[in-house]
């Protein structure tokens, strides 16, 4: 059983990973409001249309949260895209990477500020370590950028998308009781109308950019069914197989593949202060995980 579960949860965040090569990839191929606003109309009809008995069981449930799984969709799902397939216009998947591992470090900050949830000192050395390496990613082995406020655009924008991916995840406190498609079908359909916005403004910039060729068709198809759909099916496998705790750590592993990824599949340079980042990062969330408080 476990194999199983370290196999799904292994696949899970590969793909998940594949997102930001695919967000990279089609740059230049498909605009970024128009990929994000294509993979949630993608994501959404292909939930929709192979979960239709179980969204009827639950739409009264859906119906009494219609707002709030909305938001859900445009804050987590659609508002972090945007950030991250923008961002890859101005910095490299590499450093998007890294400065994902900032999530679990933000997600601390905002529980301790909306609802005073405290940590322990090895937690609050671990998010020190997990922040120094984000910090390194962002100013690209300069931190005394930060002065100067010199940091690559691309990475602010990245550093808003770990935002967006926080808030959503630390607001999961109030969300329903929903069988997973139907959780999926809310978020994905609130995620493609927030995105819908966004493409019009790109339009009238004149940013906007169909995809046409392979390459962003492609980039198009991958973000829509992989890390929108596949990806949290076999991540919520996992979860049942061993638990939320265990399978939550296999995330830090999305950071590690997307390097790798970007390094094989995109040519990137890996530069020391990207090693130096991702091992400070990711020590950090182990710590943190390591000496978190034992549930009582």
């Amino acid at each position: 059983m476990q194999i199983k579960a370290y196999s799904l949860l292994t696949i899970t965040t590969l793909l998940w990973a594949g997102n930001l090569v695919a967000g990279k990839l089609a740059v230049g191929h498909v605009s970024p409001m128009m990929l994000n606003v294509s993979r949630w109309a993608i994501a959404a009809f292909a939930v929709t249309i192979f979960s239709l008995p179980q969204i009827r069981r639950d739409w009264p449930v859906i119906r009494a949260n219609w707002l709030l799984l909305l938001a859900y969709g445009a804050v987590g799902f659609s508002a972090f895209n945007a950030f991250l397939y923008s961002a890859l216009k101005h910095t490299g998947a590499i450093n998007g990477a890294v400065d994902q591992a900032g999530i679990p470090l933000m997600i601390f900050l905002l529980n301790f500020a909306l609802f005073r949830i405290r940590a322990s000192l090895a937690q609050l050395f671990g998010f020190f370590l997990t922040f120094v390496g984000v910090i390194i990613a962002v100013t690209h082995g300069h931190p005394a950028d930060l002065a100067r406020f010199t940091i690559n655009f691309g990475d602010a924008l990245m550093v808003m998308a770990v935002l967006c991916y926080s808030l959503y995840t630390v607001s999961l406190r109030w969300k329903p009781q929903l069988d997973w498609r139907s959780m999926m079908m809310a978020c994905c359909s609130g995620a493609f109308l927030a995105a819908l916005p966004m493409v019009f403004m790109e339009a009238k910039s004149g940013d906007l950019q169909v995809p046409t060729d392979t390459v962003g068709i492609l980039a198009v198809i991958y973000t829509g069914l992989l890390p929108s759909l596949v990806s949290q099916a076999l991540f919520i496998r996992g979860v049942e197989l061993i638990g939320p705790n265990r399978a939550g750590l296999f995330i830090n592993l999305i950071p590690v593949f997307g390097i790798l990824l970007a390094v094989f599949l995109l040519g990137e340079d890996l530069q020391p202060f990207h090693i130096v980042a991702l091992i400070l990062a990711i020590t950090g969330i182990a710590i943190a995980e390591k000496g978190k408080p034992k549930e009582t």
